[in-house]
């Protein structure tokens, strides 16, 4: 009786890692392995509601201090912020969405003072041709491994991410976790690092230099590694260019939902599928679970919040749900291409609904937790 006391002791005693798994990076900062273990204790209880570019623009405007279309609807800021570093390897000043690197610094670090989550993804050039990501029309992953003809092209280019990453800094002068989504929709053809471009084992090699050159090399320590598959119907499938578990923090997807609000249903039930098998994969490997991007362009459907996006997270619950960029500040309303409502918007009534169901967080609800204390 004594031994089997001792034994639940000892369990109730085991250690946050044993419980929810380990940051890849064992040097990580206490504020990135802070908000990793947050992350985790609110995992299948809280969704985050994230936006990419949020701060910088929105439908009809640029560049107001302190704006965003999530805000000036729900009266606060997104729970997670999305942004893009296209443009860094080639030493320009904005980036592929026309965001000076300068102000990107500058709202990174609002986020951060928020209490709220920054990602990065990177939809860097082909290093090949220099053309753009989407160009696979060269074999560009093997030109940069190890011994490869762009390898040390490639090293030159985190070499300058690195110098960016460590000037994200918080007001606090601590250096800002990252969500960094690197190569991601590596189960499409539509990138030079997808499935038609390389073989898994050299996207596999790729993401394994490319972590250890930034862990280990450069020291960054404020990065929390996430995986991002798309276009996946099983376990295996979606394992197929999966780097393993000492190589990756967060498991991932993206998926939109295209056509008209007659594909909501479809769209409901393919997500439900994958997040399935996201889940499970995470929850057997101890990593986090999240959709790194989607949203239905200009949300046609007014119900579409609570009809679709509500019962896809419904069940298996993912970390975070980014929804991808409001790029509707030209003066054209037919230049309008946006995923996230605004005041006036067809599905606004239904997102303020969706806020009200506390079914997703928004920036008031996850400062209450600190998670980066």
């Amino acid at each position: 009786m004594i031994k089997k006391i001792f034994s639940f002791c000892m369990f109730l005693c085991l250690p946050f890692v044993a419980v929810f798994g380990q940051l890849i990076d064992t040097k990580a900062t206490l504020q990135t392995r802070n908000l990793f273990k947050n992350l985790h204790k609110l995992s299948g209880k809280e969704v985050l509601f994230g936006h990419q570019d949020a701060l910088a623009y929105g439908v009809g405007w640029k560049y107001q201090n302190g704006r965003s279309d999530i805000k000036d609807l729900t009266e606060e800021y997104p729970a997670v912020f999305g942004w893009d570093v296209s443009g860094l390897e080639t030493s320009k000043n904005q980036n592929i969405d026309d965001v000076p690197f300068a102000k990107m610094q500058q709202y990174i670090r609002k986020a951060y003072d928020l209490g709220t989550i920054n990602t990065l993804s990177w939809h860097m050039d082909n290093p090949v041709n220099g053309k753009t990501s989407w160009d696979t029309s060269s074999v560009a992953v093997k030109s940069i491994l190890p011994n490869g003809a762009k390898h040390v092209l490639y090293t030159g280019w985190l070499d300058k991410f690195s110098v960016f990453v460590k000037t994200l800094k918080g007001t606090d002068g601590k250096a800002i976790p990252i969500l960094f989504r690197p190569f991601h929709e590596n189960g499409g053809g539509w990138f030079w690092w997808g499935t038609k471009s390389c073989t898994p084992q050299e996207y596999i090699s790729l993401w394994q230099f490319t972590v250890k050159y930034l862990r280990d090399k450069k020291q960054l320590h404020n990065l929390v590694y996430v995986f991002n598959p798309c276009d996946f119907n099983s376990e295996k499938e979606y394992l197929e260019r999966y780097p393993g578990n000492e190589f990756v923090d967060v498991l991932s997807f993206d998926s939109y939902q295209y056509g008209g609000i007659e594909k909501g249903e479809s769209f409901k039930l393919d997500l439900i599928k994958k997040l399935t098998i996201q889940n499970k994969i995470a929850t057997k490997r101890k990593k986090l679970s999240a959709i790194a991007e989607t949203g239905f362009v200009e949300i046609p459907d007014p119900n579409w919040w609570t009809n679709v996006f509500a019962k896809i997270i419904e069940a298996n619950k993912p970390s975070y749900v980014l929804f991808w960029r409001n790029a509707g500040y030209r003066e054209k309303e037919k230049d309008n291409h946006y995923y996230a409502p605004y005041p006036g918007q067809t599905s606004s009534a239904d997102f303020l609904k969706l806020i009200r169901s506390k079914k997703v967080l928004l920036q008031k609800g996850i400062k209450k937790y600190s998670i980066y204390n």
